[in-house]
């Protein structure tokens, strides 16, 4: 008997995250980064149970990550990981050249070619509403702690404890690096 598949729109999942993000900045007693891990790491166990509830364990850790990036990637953000790369010693990096939840940081940005051009026909004044690209990237690794304590949680989840790093260097492609702990 297969169970019923839930979805929940992937609006409401982004902006949960952006919800998140700017509720526990606007917090003195609490660090953002350890707020948002324990948020993420939670759900991370919990939607990789769901996940594989009906099928057998998997023990390589190979598989482990092929799963991660094909089905669990799938069910959190309607794709697949467009890259793995890893050095066989427990170290994966995943390569999203379009991670949704940074699209919209993004999006605003001109591109690196245009804003030369606009600061140069611009004279003396600048449009100061438009993000620069570093304060967007600073801006996106806020909002990276959320998805890397969802990973970290669901490998945890599978038998892999970790630790997760995300770079953003450059919007809206995004690469997190796993650690897997040796045990």
């Amino acid at each position: 008997m297969e169970r019923p598949r839930r979805t929940c729109a992937e609006t409401c999942l982004e902006l949960l995250s952006l919800q998140i993000v700017h509720y526990y900045a606007g917090q003195n007693q609490a660090p953002l980064a350890a707020s948002t891990e324990a948020i993420g790491f939670r759900v991370g166990r919990q939607l990789a149970e769901r996940c594989t509830w009906d099928r057998p364990r998997l023990v390589d850790q190979l598989d482990v990550m092929k799963f991660i990036c094909k089905e669990f990637w799938i069910e959190l953000f309607q794709k697949q990981v467009d890259n793995l790369r890893t050095n066989h010693r427990g170290t994966f990096v995943l390569k999203d050249a379009n991670f949704r939840w940074l699209s919209k940081l993004s999006s605003d940005l001109p591109a690196p070619e245009k804003a030369d051009a606009t600061e140069q026909n611009a004279g003396p004044v600048a449009n100061d509403s438009m993000p620069s690209r570093p304060a967007a990237n600073e801006a996106a690794q806020d909002y990276l702690h959320l998805p890397c304590a969802i990973i970290r949680g669901a490998l945890t989840h599978l038998g892999l404890p970790c630790t997760v790093s995300a770079d953003a260097s450059a919007l809206p492609a995004c690469d997190f690096t796993i650690n897997i702990r040796a045990g």
